[in-house]
């Protein structure tokens, strides 16, 4: 499928007198200009999440910040959410190092494949807030999909036949694909490589396989708003389905939810802050970048259980 959505969408910002808000693309994302992250004011701040909230994603450019900073900006939105891959930076428990070393030449990268960020659990994080150290000098983007906007795009006829549909979300397949793909090291994707042969996974590994089931369609707790909650990372069958009835119904949502037209594409540089509502967006990240090294560190949001 291949559709323009024309009138279904307004990635227009929302005139502001305390933040200047300069639209990515026109399906979604937004960059915030002019303000230093560690001295946002609190109505700054309700105009940075209601821009959030609209566009799906934003972000900020020459944010030289501490890991501290990054904690407080995160508190701002809520509460830590539980991190399913990594134990966070000395010091900083909530401050998950994501580094890929130049000369790790694993075949998979942390990221990659449209997803929605750890959907397996039981309450998955709202928000993901990742900000950038070290960037290769070329390569190493991330594309987002407006999932609200997705949804919005199905016929009327589709979106009634989803609407009570529970999708079941599992690690499974992205362990695999790290088991058969990257090396063993000292990051999320490294460590998961590391059970490759193992007689028993871990507990909490075993937990996260089980995985989750959560409603296809899922509504925002704050503005109403109607958003696709699937991906083809996590996704591994509809609940009351067997595999040959869910399979068709998965990979259609899949293909449909990352369409170019739903998209945006970020260049990262040094000294970014970027924030995005997992609840109305998938992403993913590229592993294009062999030789050099890229350095960033993600806080994530407690959500709340999908409705």
């Amino acid at each position: 499928m291949r559709l323009h959505p024309t009138g279904k969408f307004d990635n227009h910002p929302t005139p502001s007198n305390v933040i200047e808000v300069r639209p990515l693309a026109a399906a979604m994302g937004a960059e915030i200009c002019g303000i230093d992250v560690p001295d946002i004011t609190d109505e700054q701040f309700a105009a940075v999440q209601a821009a959030l909230f609209k566009h799906k994603m934003i972000y900020f450019r020459g944010q030289a910040l501490t890991h501290a900073d990054q904690e407080a900006f995160s508190l701002r939105f809520g509460a830590f959410a539980e991190d399913a891959y990594t134990s966070g930076v000395p010091g900083h428990k909530d401050v998950h190092p994501l580094i890929k070393e130049a000369d790790d030449r694993s075949e998979m990268v942390f990221g990659e494949g449209w997803h929605t960020d750890s959907p397996f659990l039981p309450e998955p994080p709202s928000i993901t807030i990742l900000r950038s150290v070290e960037i290769p000098p070329y390569g190493g983007d991330t594309i987002w999909a407006n999932s609200a906007l997705a949804y919005k795009m199905l016929s009327d006829t589709y979106r009634r036949m989803i609407d009570g549909l529970k999708v079941h979300f599992s690690l499974r397949d992205v362990l695999a694909a790290a088991q058969g793909g990257a090396e063993q090291r000292d990051n999320p994707i490294g460590k998961l490589a590391a059970t490759r042969g193992s007689a028993q996974l871990p507990e909490d590994l075993m937990r996260k396989i089980q995985g989750s089931i959560h409603p296809m369609v899922r509504t925002h707790p704050v503005t109403g708003e109607k958003a696709l909650y699937v991906d083809s990372s996590y996704a591994v069958g509809i609940d009351g389905m067997t595999e040959e009835e869910a399979s068709p119904i998965l990979q259609f949502l899949g293909e449909h939810l990352v369409q170019h037209a739903f998209t945006c594409r970020l260049r990262w540089e040094p000294n970014m802050l970027v924030a995005w509502d997992n609840r109305l967006c998938v992403h993913q990240a590229f592993n294009d970048y062999q030789g050099y090294r890229r350095e960033m560190y993600r806080t994530t949001v407690i959500g709340e259980v999908p409705a």
